[in-house]
Formats: structure tokens, C-alpha cells, sequence
């Protein structure tokens, strides 16, 4: 007895010195509180059990005020169990916890009931009589085992200090039971030593969680961990034990009867507050799947719809058969903004975009952002309504930006679809497309209604970008040779090769129309590294049979721009061991427009292995002189508009041979420049004559004829030979001084004017006047600049 007394006093001096530790958190104040009340009441038996001389009334007086002291103590430290961080998440989540406690605690105490009383009296005559001291501990207990079990239940691992701090509580509200038991019935010299045992230990252990509150952080507990074992598992375990009573020949008091109600009314509000639960939960689900839904079809960005609103606003008017117009706008020229001015000041131009679109829309149309800077509108209208809102709209969407001051100036291309019969989303999406691409080919900023020849020119097209890929392998490809010839005995003194296509199926396809393809679709470099090789085994050919001639070949501008082009071309005149003054690589004026820098550091790397290098097209329109001094060129070939455009006249006051103005300018200026010059679009003899009387001594064009196979061309070679033993004039072949070739390697040709640099041959671009003539007679050169 002595050792308990001591131990509980040291209980009671370790909860008042941990009363500071508790300030922290209210859930350890009312521990420290709990601890100090059960302390004081445990303590209290303790020394009246004492002392044995005390009367039956004393002792049950005693016991009233252990059973209220050590149940406030029990209850206090439930309180403060609820109140820890983690387990207290809201005041409804609290108040479902203690509602599951108490579903527990009932079935406990009925099961207590229906083991302890008559007729099973599990602990005989130690039972005693029940006065209302012990009911009342017995009530208080059966909470306190319920609480704690019900939170540990919820709890996710790991569960240690909960399991400490409540298992403290349940020794308490146990031992303060059996020392009530002991001092108010008298049953035994064991049940009070035992009980002030318990509660020693359970008070050692709130102590020492009060002490220690620090260390175990917040505890947690979810609202709806293994919630259907507060239902079936006490309601289990009552019926059960009615049963077994009943079986006993038992009988039901009124303690039993309010137990059994109690349980029955708790598992009823708890199965009305999961429901309300289901139900809160179901709308909230519903309310967020209606945001998430509505977010999955906007746009982030500006707040328009996106291309998925877009296909279910098209669907649905697909379902109901109501007419609509799909405008598909694209922004031109707005990676400049972003590249210029940053992302931030074209995301700023997007949503002021979409405000735009917002705002000159009808209640029914729906304003879209596909993507990037691409923009759909769906209006609810017949395509004759639809076209003046898109006039509108273009010129709302052309207005500037006002960006920080600086303002952001954009136009609009818009393709237009729809709005006969009813509604198919996938072939409205493709008209409108179509028409957008159309609209941008045809110089942007405008507007462009679908028409069915879009179709045919697409399923063209990707037919032949289709077939291009193969048509290599399936030898499908020839070269065509154009003569260049010397004026005015037009005799042929070299070519320019040109590429054809024969398809199978698609018969002849123009050069004009799949080269520009070859070039967007990337098959260009491959095309020309064909042509390349082939022109130079037949140009070894016809070198080897003793043919004086030379052979040009024209080259796209992205193969001037890729690194390993100067290296294929010397592997090429390699290879088939052509001289490299033979060759002649013709680069358009188109070229010259796109980066001078570049093409001059391109042009002097190919010149140091021996090419000559010539300026197609010149006069087009796009090199300037300063330009043209600046590039290392061996050859003019003048363009077919300056010879063909315009009525040779004859010089002014003079009665001799017409000649062309232009032309006999172009002439002078190549000649001050050491270039050799060669007039392309010769197609009568009027203007070869203007050519001969501007002092040009070679022509390329329709009156020289059109390209021909390798065989027809070496007979006009053949025929030319042995026509004459004149020697055939060349272009001159001048050396320059990082060339390869010698000092003494000149030409036949005869003197020339300006600085001695050395001077090219011809290409094979053939000049049509018309186009009545054969699709084969296409230029080359004319068909890369209209790509």
C-alpha cells in the first residue's frame, strides 16, 4: 500500500510539473488537468482503504467521491484525446468520432451488463450490488474504452503514442472503477490494490505523454477508415449477448432497455450522417466534374473554348440539323512577336485576340482557340449572313495592339465553310482548313470560301508527294538536255539539264508543280543529288567521245545552304571524271534575295574546286548591282523577259538591225565585270537578232529548241561538227587564283572585255513563250522561283 501511495504521489507531482510543456496545445492542458484530478481522487481511496476502522457508510461516501473524481479525470483526458492535432479536424469530424465511441462504448457496457450480471455473474460473489457510484463508473469506463478504440481504429500507422495515450486513459477510467468497486461493495482485500494499480499506471502514462506531448507530433486519422465496423460489429456483438442471456433464462432490466435504445438510436444517427455525408460528397463530386468538364473544353489561356468545345458545339448542331459557317483565322506573322517582343507580349496579343472574337459574336456563336495563334469561329447563321460578320471581323482582328506603349500590328487569314444542309464535323473541319491554307498561299490577309477544287488540288498533291518518295527507286526520273548555242552561227555548244517525271498513272508531271514539292516536303536535296550524278555520267559520256561542250545544272537553294553540298559536288566530278570547268551550277536570283553572306561563302567554297558558277534569271527583279559586284559568278544568263517582253527597235535615227535595250544594258554591265553573258527566251529570229546586235555571243530558247534526250542532243552535236571546220566559239575560260585550274587552260573562245576572270557555260533551261506548249518545255529555273 505504501508503494502505491508513493507512486501515485510522484503521478501527481510529474502531471503539475508538466503543466507548462501543455501550454502549447489545449488537448495537453486538459490531459495535465485530467491527470492531476484522477491523481488527486485515486490518492484519496488509496489512503481510505487505509483505514481499516472506517464504517460501511464512510466507506461508501468514499467511494462516491473516487467514482466522480476519477470518472472527471477520465473524462477530462477523453476531451483532450479528441482535441489532439489530427484526430480534432473539424467539430462535425469530432462529433462523429464521439458518436462512434458511444456505439462502442453501449455494446461494451451491454456486453459487461449480460456477463456480470444475474445469470451468468462472471466474477461471482466479488460482483457486489450496483449503487449508482459504480453504474456511473461502469458508464464513464465503457466511454472511455469506446472513444480510445474508436480513434484507434481511424488512426494510420504509426499508431504508438495513440495507442500509449489511450491505453493511459482506459487504465485509468478501469482502475478508478475497481477502486470505486473495492471501497463501495467490499468484496475483496485484491480489487482495491489491483484497481489503484491500474490507475497508478494509467496516470504514469498520461503523464508521460503530457511530458512528451512534443515528440509525437500530430497524430493521424482519417474521417472514413474502417467506418463499417462501427456499425455490424457492435450491433453484432449486442445481439449475440442478448441471445446468450436469453438462453440463460435471463431477464432484460430497465439499465439493459436504455442501453439497447441508445444503440439502436447512435447507429441510426450515424448511418443519417454517412448518408448526408454520400449525398454532400456526390454533389461536390458532380459540381467539380461540371469544372473539370468546362475546363477540359476552354482554353487556359484566353478563356475562349477549345478544339474539343469546338467538336461538341459542331456535334451537337450535327444532331439537331442546324445550318452553321466555321471560319478557321490564323494569325500572320505572329512567331515574329513572339521572337521580337517575347512570349509574354504575344500571350498579352492571344487573350486581347479573344476578347475581340468574343466581342463581335451573337449570343449563339462560339468563339474558339484551336491553337498557338490559330482561331476558329462557329457561327449559327447561313453563309450569307456568315460574310459580312468575317469582313468584320478581319478588319476588328487587323486593328493594332497596344503593348506596353509599342504597339503590335498583325493581319488575319481567314477560310470559310459550311452553311448548306446539314452538319459533318469532320468534312466542315477539312473544308475550313483547306480554305485557311488556300487564303495563305494567296497572299494572306484576305478571306477564302472553301470550293471543291481545293479538294482535287490536296488529294494531287499528296498523291504526288506520296509517289515522289519512289519515284527514284522505280526509275521514273530522266534528264532532258536544253541546247545553249553560239550566235549567230547557232551552232550547240553546250547544255543545261533538266529533270522530268513520267508517272505510270499520273502521266507527265510538270516540273512546276512537283518541284516546288520536293522542296517543302525536304525530297529536294535527294532529287538534286540524282541530277547532279547523272549529269555528270553523261557529260563524261559525251566528253569521251570528243564532244567540246559543257553541261549546267540548276540548284535549289537549300542545297546551296546544306554544308555537305560543296563536297557532293566534287565527288561527283570524281566519280565520273569530268574536268570541273565543264560543269556550270546555276543559282536564281531568289537565292541572291535570301541571305547574300551565306550564298558568297557557298559560291567561293564550290568555285575552289573548279565549277563555274552562273546567275540565272537575272533581271527578275531581285539582286541590285552593288549585289551583283559582290558575287563570286562567272556567267549572266539574261532573263527571258528582258529578250522576249519587249519589240526589238532599231537605234534612233539609224537604219540598221533592231536591237533590244535592255539586253544590249545587261551586255555592257557584263562585260565590265568580266562575265560572259548568255540570253535565255530567244524565241524568233527578230530577237536574235537584237541578242546579235547587243553583242551577245550565246542564246538559249524555243527558236534554238526545246530539251531533247542525251542521243537527239548528240546528233545536233554530230550534225554541228561536221557541218563546218570552223572552230565552234565557247565562253571563255579564264583562270582565277584560288582555282585549281591552270594559267595556260583558256578556252577557244576569243577575246574578251573587262578583267580576266574566268567565265561559265550555259544551264539546260528551256524558256516556253506560251502555255500551249508541251508540258515538258517547262523551265527548270522559273519553276524553283515560283516555289
Amino acid at each position: 500500500m505504501a508503494v502505491g501511495l508513493t507512486a501515485t504521489a510522484a503521478t501527481a507531482s510529474l502531471a503539475v510539473s508538466a503543466r507548462p510543456a501543455g501550454r502549447c496545445c489545449p488537448a495537453y492542458r486538459m490531459l495535465a488537468v485530467a491527470a492531476l484530478v484522477a491523481a488527486v481522487s485515486v490518492l484519496a481511496g488509496l489512503l481510505g482503504d487505509a483505514v481499516p476502522a472506517w464504517s460501511v457508510q464512510r466507506r461508501e461516501a468514499l467511494a462516491a467521491v473516487v467514482a466522480v473524481g476519477t470518472s472527471l479525470g477520465t473524462l477530462l483526458a477523453g476531451a483532450g484525446f479528441l482535441r489532439l492535432p489530427g484526430v480534432w479536424v473539424s467539430l462535425a469530424v469530432a462529433g462523429r468520432v464521439l458518436l462512434d465511441g458511444v456505439i462502442l462504448a453501449t455494446a461494451a457496457w451491454f456486453v459487461g451488463w449480460v456477463l456480470l450480471s444475474e445469470p451468468t455473474r462472471l466474477l461471482g460473489a466479488a460482483t457486489g450490488r450496483a449503487d449508482g457510484a459504480i453504474l456511473g463508473a461502469t458508464v464513464v469506463t465503457a466511454l472511455a474504452v469506446g472513444l480510445v478504440c474508436a480513434v484507434l481504429l481511424r488512426a494510420l500507422p504509426p499508431r504508438g503514442p495513440l495507442l500509449r495515450l489511450g491505453g493511459g486513459i482506459v487504465a485509468l477510467a478501469v482502475g478508478g472503477l475497481a477502486l470505486t468497486a473495492g471501497l463501495g461493495c467490499c468484496t475483496g482485500p485484491w480489487l482495491n490494490p489491483a484497481g489503484g494499480m491500474l490507475a497508478v499506471t494509467g496516470l504514469a502514462l498520461l503523464a508521460f505523454a503530457v511530458r512528451r506531448h512534443d515528440r509525437h507530433g500530430a497524430a493521424e486519422v482519417t474521417e472514413i477508415r474502417r467506418d463499417s465496423a462501427y456499425a455490424f460489429v457492435p450491433m453484432a456483438a449486442m445481439a449475440l449477448s442478448a441471445m446468450y442471456h436469453l438462453l440463460l433464462q435471463g431477464n432484460f432490466d430497465v439499465y439493459a432497455i436504455v442501453a439497447g435504445s441508445i444503440e439502436g438510436f447512435a447507429l441510426v444517427t450515424r448511418q443519417y450522417l454517412a448518408l448526408r455525408d454520400v449525398r454532400a460528397y456526390a454533389e461536390r463530386l458532380a459540381e467539380r466534374e461540371a469544372h473539370f468538364r468546362e475546363l477540359a473544353h476552354t482554353d487556359p489561356l484566353t478563356g475562349l473554348a477549345n478544339r474539343r468545345g469546338l467538336l461538341r458545339a459542331l456535334h451537337h448542331d450535327a444532331t439537331v440539323g442546324a445550318p452553321c459557317v466555321l471560319l478557321e483565322l490564323d494569325l500572320d506573322g505572329f512567331k515574329h512577336v513572339n521572337d521580337d517582343r517575347g512570349h509574354d507580349v504575344g500571350d498579352a496579343v492571344l487573350v486581347e485576340v479573344g476578347r475581340r472574337l468574343r466581342a463581335g459574336l451573337g449570343p449563339g456563336d462560339v468563339a474558339v482557340r484551336l491553337g498557338g495563334d490559330e482561331f476558329a469561329v462557329l457561327l449559327r447563321c447561313a453563309k450569307q449572313d456568315a460574310v459580312p460578320l468575317a469582313e468584320e471581323l478581319l478588319e476588328r482582328l487587323n486593328q493594332p495592339y497596344d503593348q506596353h506603349g509599342a504597339p503590335v500590328l498583325l493581319s488575319v487569314s481567314i477560310g470559310m465553310a459550311g452553311g448548306v444542309g446539314g452538319v459533318d464535323v469532320e468534312s466542315l473541319l477539312r473544308d475550313a482548313d483547306l480554305a485557311l491554307r488556300y487564303a495563305k498561299q494567296r497572299g494572306k490577309n484576305r478571306i477564302e470560301h472553301y470550293d471543291l477544287a481545293y479538294d482535287r488540288l490536296l488529294r494531287r498533291r499528296t498523291t504526288l508527294e506520296h509517289e515522289m518518295r519512289g519515284a527514284i527507286a522505280r526509275h521514273e526520273l530522266r534528264l532532258v538536255f536544253q541546247p545553249v548555242v553560239a550566235v549567230p552561227s547557232v551552232r550547240p555548244v553546250g547544255a543545261e539539264a533538266l529533270l522530268r517525271w513520267q508517272h505510270p498513272e499520273l502521266g507527265n508531271v510538270r516540273p512546276d508543280e512537283f518541284i516546288p514539292l520536293a522542296e517543302e516536303c525536304g525530297m529536294i536535296a535527294k532529287l538534286g543529288a540524282w541530277v547532279l550524278d547523272r549529269a555528270c555520267l553523261q557529260l563524261s559520256q559525251w566528253l569521251a567521245d570528243g564532244h567540246d561542250v559543257w553541261l549546267s545544272v540548276n540548284v535549289s537553294p537549300r542545297e546551296f545552304h546544306a554544308p555537305e553540298y560543296v563536297v557532293q559536288v566534287a565527288e561527283a566530278l570524281r566519280r565520273h571524271g569530268v574536268p570541273p570547268q565543264r560543269l556550270v551550277l546555276e543559282v536564281t536570283e531568289h537565292a541572291v534575295a535570301d541571305d547574300l553572306d551565306e550564298l558568297i561563302r557557298r559560291l567561293t567554297d564550290l568555285r575552289r574546286t573548279g565549277v563555274r558558277i552562273a546567275l540565272d534569271d537575272f533581271g527578275a527583279g531581285y539582286s541590285s548591282l552593288g549585289q551583283l559586284r559582290r558575287l563570286p559568278i562567272d556567267i549572266l544568263k539574261i532573263d527571258h523577259s528582258l529578250v522576249a517582253e519587249h519589240e526589238p527597235v532599231a537605234p534612233v535615227g539609224q537604219d540598221g538591225p533592231a536591237f533590244a535595250p535592255m539586253v544590249d544594258v545587261v551586255m555592257r554591265l557584263g562585260h565590265q565585270l568580266g562575265l560572259e553573258v548568255i540570253a535565255e527566251g530567244v524565241t524568233n529570229p527578230a530577237e536574235l537578232a537584237a541578242v546579235v546586235a547587243a553583242g551577245c555571243r550565246f542564246g538559249q530558247g524555243q527558236l534554238f529548241g526545246w530539251g531533247v534526250p542525251a542521243e537527239h542532243l548528240e546528233a545536233m552535236l554530230k550534225a554541228a561538227s561536221s557541218s563546218t571546220s570552223r572552230p565552234v566559239p565557247m565562253p571563255r575560260v579564264l583562270p582565277f587564283p584560288d582555282s585549281p585550274v591552270g594559267a595556260g587552260q583558256q578556252g577557244p573562245a576569243g577575246a574578251g572585255r573587262g578583267p580576266q576572270r574566268r567565265v561559265g557555260t550555259a544551264r539546260t533551261g528551256e524558256k516556253h513563250a506560251s502555255v500551249d506548249q508541251d508540258v515538258g518545255a517547262v523551265d527548270s529555273s522559273r519553276e524553283m522561283r515560283q516555289s
